[in-house]
């Protein structure tokens, strides 16, 4: 099916306007796939917060361009590009699932930011935790050294009432005998 320039032109713009959006984008190559296929992983997809579409390499390498990505070779033969809005994990961990067994999907690379990344950092990047978990454990990080420094500062206070309370209990003893 071909497209007027003005298609192109729009399609382009709507392109830009994606990977300026994302945190991160994932390519994959697929081969004899189907509707429903790819019905089911534009779900799992749109779950971890991004979208998934089948894409024109010519005109994505426009829009590479126009936004200063590195094009280099990541855009042969038939291309489907994962946006992430939101999660950059959580896209490499659904798009790596589907192409773990998949005879029909296959990794390519994909950018995170405007730096290029191989399959094998894509796969690297699905094993990261999910954004929450990375959340709490910095948080965790964090308030561990606040924390001790609490207890360390409440300590000689705590001793110090300690002491007091055992001779206010020792004095208290002889005048009830």
């Amino acid at each position: 099916m071909a497209f007027t320039r003005k298609e192109k032109t729009q399609m382009v713009a709507r392109y830009v306007e994606w990977i300026k959006a994302s945190q991160a984008m994932v390519v994959l190559s697929f081969t004899k796939m189907n509707m429903k296929e790819i019905d089911a992983l534009r779900a799992k997809v749109r779950e971890a917060g991004g979208e998934l579409h089948v894409v024109k390499n010519t005109l994505v390498k426009l829009a590479l361009q126009e936004v200063g990505y590195p094009t280099d070779g990541l855009f042969e033969g038939s291309s489907l590009v994962g946006f992430a809005f939101q999660d950059a994990p959580a896209l490499a961990k659904v798009l790596n699932e589907a192409t773990r067994n998949s005879e029909i999907f296959a990794l390519k690379g994909g950018y995170l930011g405007p730096r290029r990344i191989t399959a094998e950092q894509v796969k690297a990047l699905a094993d990261l935790p999910p954004l929450p978990v990375m959340r709490a454990q910095l948080l965790g990080v964090i308030s561990a050294p606040a924390a001790r420094l609490v207890r360390t500062l409440a300590e000689p206070a705590r001793a110090l009432a300690s002491v007091v309370k055992a001779y206010s209990e020792k004095e208290a003893q002889p005048a009830a005998a």
